[in-house]
């Protein structure tokens, strides 16, 4: 008597999921179009697109500088993240609770109201256009998640274990290493690699504090989009990091399963 009731909420689920990807799918068979300008169903099939923008120096240098952008930014807030976690976990600092409302405020506010601020901020200092100062207004962004997910991890570590590791000789640090840190290792892969993706995929921020002749790939995107309408070669490159986006997270699945930290 229930196989009916499933039956339709799994179609309804479908359903749901199919019209969520209807825009990814769109844009991904738009890219192999053999026409110059973006159409769907695509007309034909070729790979010229996919070519023209890997072998565009432009198009290069924005995907080169957004990957050391994420990547600083990612190992930052690991570092960070994780220590504050810790802190506030153990109880190390006056105020834990509200110091974690803290670290989450990012997660709350406008991104567009924090770009502004910093540029605010960066231009009083006159660090605009500084790669430092964009690197630390991405880990402001992204170590939140590092923070929310090393929480997760350390909610199901006693703190027992580094006792014990304390009394066999082991120093607080050297407990942290060898015991704390392998049990962190799910909520550090999976706040890592949202970190990245968060950073990586930034316009709101990021536009307003690059430099001269800097450049991230979702700002050039954006920008191409406002200047020139939709391409082809927009839409290669969009499926570019759909492709890479979906294996990285079926990788990470796969390793940590960190879809619980979610």
């Amino acid at each position: 008597m229930n196989a009916r009731p499933s039956i339709l909420l799994t179609a309804a689920a479908a359903a749901v999921l199919l019209f969520l990807q209807l825009p990814v799918i769109v844009v991904a068979l738009s890219s192999f179009t053999e026409t110059s300008y973006l159409t769907f169903p695509p007309q034909g099939f070729t790979l010229r697109w996919f070519g023209a923008v890997l072998t565009d120096p432009d198009w290069l240098s924005a995907i080169g500088f957004s990957l050391g952008l994420a990547l600083l930014a990612t190992l930052t807030s690991m570092v960070l993240g994780t220590a504050a976690a810790y802190a506030i976990n153990r109880r190390l600092l006056p105020g834990s609770d509200a110091l974690a409302s803290f670290l989450m405020a990012p997660l709350v506010f406008p991104a567009v109201v924090i770009g502004v601020a910093l540029l605010q901020f960066y231009a009083h200092l006159g660090w605009r256009g500084n790669f430092l100062a964009l690197v630390a207004s991405h880990v402001v962004l992204t170590s939140p998640y590092v923070v929310r997910a090393c929480l997760s991890s350390l909610a199901g570590v006693s703190v027992d274990l580094e006792e014990a590791a304390g009394t066999l000789g082991a120093g607080g640090f050297t407990a942290f290493r060898l015991v704390t840190l392998p049990l962190l290792k799910p909520g550090l892969v999976a706040g890592g690699f949202f970190s990245f993706i968060t950073s990586l995929d930034n316009v709101p921020v990021t536009i307003f504090l690059l430099g001269p002749g800097q450049s991230t790939l979702p700002v050039k995107i954006f920008t191409a989009i406002d200047q020139g309408g939709v391409d082809p070669g927009l839409a290669a490159i969009s499926t570019i990091l759909i492709l890479l986006t979906g294996a990285a997270l079926a990788i990470a699945e796969r390793w940590v399963g960190f879809s619980r930290f979610v």
